[in-house]
């Protein structure tokens, strides 16, 4: 990587590889408190993190509300198959 600066005792690539972990918590004590001491000390790394961040925190919510969205049709389609044709009555 162009720009490849080691802080913290990881350089960006590391860091960039293990964003995804980072994002979702899935780093160790250890991993994280390397990446955390990267991204301190890294203006480049920070402001991308930070980017990339909020664009998964935004997802994550659009996600949830497609699955709340995919819950209630579910539940309306429940009931109403629950419930008798009005029309054969």
């Amino acid at each position: 990587m162009k720009g490849d600066r080691n802080v913290g005792g990881l350089l960006c690539s590391e860091v960039l590889a293990q964003l995804s972990d980072y994002i979702d918590g899935a780093l160790d004590d250890a991993a994280l408190a390397k990446v955390q001491a990267h991204v301190a000390g890294c203006d480049v790394c920070e402001r991308f993190g930070g980017s990339v961040g909020a664009s998964v925190a935004a997802l994550k919510r659009q996600r949830a509300a497609h699955a709340e969205d995919r819950s209630i049709d579910s539940a309306l389609a429940r009931l109403r198959a629950a419930l008798p044709d009005e029309r054969s009555q």
